[in-house]
């Protein structure tokens, strides 16, 4: 379960949300693929093709390949 969902589910709860929080939250990066961001959608992590500087996730980059001048050759 991923962390914004169990802090929905206890953000009633100060007590337990505060605990959560302390020993859960995300740490702050500065570089690595957690730092790497879609342009298009803001989409991190794993996916994101920097490559020829794109950054798009692949996703995005299946959507709009034609428009920006890719050709699938197979």
């Amino acid at each position: 379960m991923s962390y914004e969902k169990v802090l929905n589910q206890i953000k009633h709860k100060e007590g337990k949300r505060k605990k959560f929080e302390k020993n859960n939250s995300p740490k702050e990066r500065d570089y690595g693929k957690a730092k790497k961001e879609c342009r298009r959608c803001g989409r991190t992590g794993r996916g994101v093709i920097s490559k020829y500087e794109l950054n798009y996730c692949r996703q995005c980059f299946r959507e709009i390949a034609d428009k920006i001048g890719f050709k699938q050759l197979k």
